[in-house]
């Protein structure tokens, strides 16, 4: 039972991490593999004012937001100036330089050796100690990221971003500041993937940089595309299939010296099966490609 509460806690945390990303993949049409960078950032954020200030979680939180908010800008600022491939690198560029940060700031981030004793949440006198705790308050999480983004997705904010996605041309042609609504819909995004970082710092109890690498990066960007980008439901579903695929994977009864090779074989078989035959995701529409190729 505890195991299957932990599977559940972290499906609910790349959960909120995808949903942060589908702003800006799936209904702006951008494709940014910086968002592991923020999560970053508000797990760190939390870790360091726990640990050193004796923060609360709630402060600890909102203060990771904040942060994250701010390096939206400096991230979106210069970087939504560019499309397709150079926006791409341009948000690799960013995550390289946070994980390098998170690494080699030893005096602030102990670097590689991480930072231990974070204790769980206290929010408003629940102390949030147990396995089943802590999977409603990522369960209220999960909600909060679902709301704003679908409220964002229904509003005419949300149908500029989804006039940028198919020819930001045509928006600037309507007269609509296509950059501010970019940057503004970047720094939600950053401020959601804050959220789940700072969720998982005092889930964990420890966090180092190999947790918010490239990689997870590219896994949360799998679970949105693989889900259905722009989809209301996609990012979730996406990432209930990323995180439990693997693990199921594991009761497949193989011989020991070959069982973890082969979870990882059969799992890359998967989503290559998925891009090939449902590009744009299980339950989603939107498939990525230039105007000419879109459908």
């Amino acid at each position: 039972m505890e195991y299957l509460l932990h599977i559940g806690e972290l499906v609910c945390i790349l959960a909120v991490l995808a949903i942060a990303l589908d702003i800006v993949t799936g209904h702006m049409g951008f494709v940014s593999v910086s968002h592991a960078a923020f999560y970053g950032i508000g797990a760190y954020c939390s870790a360091l004012l726990a640990v050193l200030c004796g923060a609360g979680f709630v402060v600890a939180l909102l203060i990771g937001v904040f942060l994250s908010f701010l390096m939206s800008f400096f991230v979106s600022l210069p970087s939504l100036r560019l499309h397709d491939d150079f926006f791409v690198i341009a948000t690799f560029g960013f995550q390289m330089i946070l994980f390098n940060v998170f690494n080699n700031w030893i005096e602030l981030t102990r670097g590689p050796l991480g930072i231990y004793g974070i204790l769980p949440p206290v929010i408003f006198g629940w102390h949030v100690t147990t396995n089943l705790d802590f999977l409603i308050l990522s369960l209220l999480f999960v909600a909060f990221a679902f709301f704003v983004v679908n409220r964002i997705a229904s509003s005419p904010f949300g149908r500029v971003l989804h006039a940028i996605r198919e020819n930001e041309v045509t928006v600037g042609a309507l007269a609509k500041n296509a950059r501010r609504y970019k940057v503004s819909a970047f720094a939600v995004s950053a401020m959601l993937a804050a959220m789940a970082g700072s969720l998982y710092a005092h889930y964990i109890t420890y966090i180092d940089p190999t947790s918010f690498t490239i990689n997870e990066s590219i896994l949360v960007l799998s679970m949105v595309i693989i889900g259905g980008a722009g989809s209301k439901w996609g990012p979730l579903l996406g990432a209930v299939v990323l995180v439990t695929l693997p693990e199921a994977l594991r009761f497949v009864g193989m011989p020991s010296a070959i069982a973890a090779n082969m979870r990882q074989i059969i799992y890359g078989l998967a989503l290559v099966a998925c891009m090939l035959w449902r590009p744009q995701g299980l339950i989603g529409e939107y498939t990525f490609g230039r105007e000419g190729e879109r459908k």
